[in-house]
C-alpha cells in the first residue's frame, strides 16, 4: 500500500474539513494517507519553521491557507508558473528534497464559478480582498472573461498593488483599485461581488461590508466554506441575489492538490458529495 503524509499550514484552521476530504478520497484509491493540521497559533511556529519541519519529517506535500499564502514563498525552492504569476502559494510538493510551490486556488475558483454561476454576467465585478486568495480569484475572473475587476481591500496599498499586477497581465482597464468608502456606489453599478477575505469564517464571524450595499441585481460569490452559508450569502439570498458558496472552490482546489501529491486522478463528484456529508454531520 502506498502511503502519503500531508497537511495544512495556516492560522485558526481547527474547523478545516481538508483532512477528511483528502483522506476519504485517498481511501477510494487504496492509499494510506495522513493529513494533519499544522496551526501556527496552536504550535507557536511560523510558516518557515513548519516548512523546515515538514522537510525533516518526510512530508509529501502541504496545503497553505490564510495568512501564509504569500509568506511561505521565501521558504520554497521553486514555484510553478501559476504560483509565480500570482505571487501566492496554496500547495507545496516536496520533490526530491525540493519544496515546490503551486497555486490550485485560481483553477478551483474558476471551476466552481463555471459550475455554480454558468451564465452570470461579468462585465463589472467588485472584489473584496487582495491577499493570496484574492489574487487567485481575480486572476480566475479575468481569465474567464470578466470585463473589469475592481479590487477593494482594508489595506489600500495592497489593493493598488494587486490591480497593477492584474493590469500588467490582462491589459489596461481590466483591473483597478478602489477605496472601501466608495463600495456602495461601486456595487450599484456592478454585475457581481466576489468575496475573498476571512470575514464570515467560523473564527471571523460577521459581514465584510454594510448589508445595505447589497441589491437584488448582484450575484455574490464567497470563498468561505465553513460555514457554507455565511452571513454575507444569507443576506444576499434574502434579497434574491444569485449566490455561490465556497464549497466548490475548496473541493476543486483540493482535488488539484491531491493530484499533485499522489499522481492519482480524484473523482471531484465524489469529493463534492463528501463535502456535503461533512458539512451536514
Amino acid at each position: 500500500m502506498t502511503s502519503f503524509l500531508t497537511g495544512l499550514i495556516g492560522s485558526g484552521i481547527g474547523p478545516s474539513l481538508s483532512p477528511p476530504l483528502h483522506e476519504r478520497e485517498a481511501a477510494h484509491h487504496g492509499l494510506r494517507y495522513v493529513y494533519r493540521l499544522l496551526d501556527t497559533d496552536v504550535l507557536g511556529l511560523d510558516v518557515g519553521d513548519l516548512i523546515r519541519t515538514a522537510r525533516r519529517f518526510g512530508y509529501d506535500g502541504l496545503n497553505i491557507t490564510h495568512p501564509c499564502k504569500q509568506a511561505v514563498i521565501p521558504y520554497l525552492d521553486e514555484l510553478s508558473a501559476d504560483a509565480r504569476t500570482l505571487g501566492a502559494v496554496n500547495t507545496v510538493v516536496f520533490d526530491g528534497g525540493r519544496a515546490v510551490g503551486h497555486n490550485t486556488d485560481w483553477t478551483g475558483f474558476a471551476e466552481s464559478f463555471v459550475r455554480g454561476l454558468p451564465d452570470a454576467p461579468t462585465r463589472r465585478v467588485v472584489q473584496l480582498g487582495a491577499g493570496g486568495a484574492g489574487a487567485a480569484v481575480a486572476h480566475a475572473l479575468l481569465t474567464g472573461g470578466a470585463g473589469q475587476v475592481t479590487v477593494v481591500d482594508a489595506d489600500p496599498a495592497r489593493a493598488t498593488a494587486l490591480a497593477a499586477e492584474l493590469t500588467g497581465r490582462f491589459g489596461p482597464g481590466r483591473a483597478r483599485p478602489a477605496p472601501r468608502d466608495g463600495l456602495a456606489g461601486l456595487l450599484a453599478e456592478a454585475d457581481g461581488l466576489a468575496h475573498a477575505t476571512p470575514v464570515g469564517m467560523a473564527g471571523h464571524p460577521g459581514l465584510p461590508l454594510p448589508a445595505a450595499a447589497l441589491h437584488p441585481g448582484l450575484w455574490v460569490a464567497d470563498i468561505v466554506y465553513r460555514p457554507l452559508e455565511t452571513e454575507l450569502l444569507r443576506r444576499a439570498r434574502a434579497l434574491g441575489c444569485r449566490t455561490l458558496d465556497g464549497g466548490g472552490m475548496v473541493v476543486f482546489q483540493a482535488a488539484h492538490a491531491f493530484r499533485l501529491f499522489t499522481g492519482r486522478t480524484p473523482d471531484t463528484e465524489r469529493m463534492l458529495a463528501h463535502l456535503t456529508e461533512l458539512v451536514t454531520d
